[in-house]
């Protein structure tokens, strides 16, 4: 099932797992994508469920936090080690 589902993402997923550079990976790092990633997703939700009774510019901050969200669940679920490390930036 992993697998299915790297291939379904794979056009997230294969610039960031790209490269031979050296990086620096931590568990700590994927646990605090995630839980980021959680965050963001939930902001975006409270910003849909309240902001229906504005104007549509709402949208904007639900699909930039929505999208930034879902990358950060993508990448920390599927992704390998160098992807997380490309995520954060890290070099050793």
């Amino acid at each position: 099932m992993k697998q299915q589902c790297r291939a379904l993402f794979s056009f997230i997923l294969t610039p960031l797992e790209s490269g031979t550079a050296p990086y620096a990976y931590k568990r700590s790092h994927r646990i605090a994508l995630l839980v980021l990633s959680v965050l963001f997703a939930f902001l975006a939700s409270i910003v849909l469920f309240i902001g229906q009774d504005e104007d549509p510019t709402y949208l904007i901050p639900v699909m930039l936090f929505g999208g930034v969200g879902f990358l950060g669940i993508i990448v920390g679920v599927l992704g390998t080690e160098r992807a997380v490390a490309k995520i954060w930036g890290t070099k050793p």
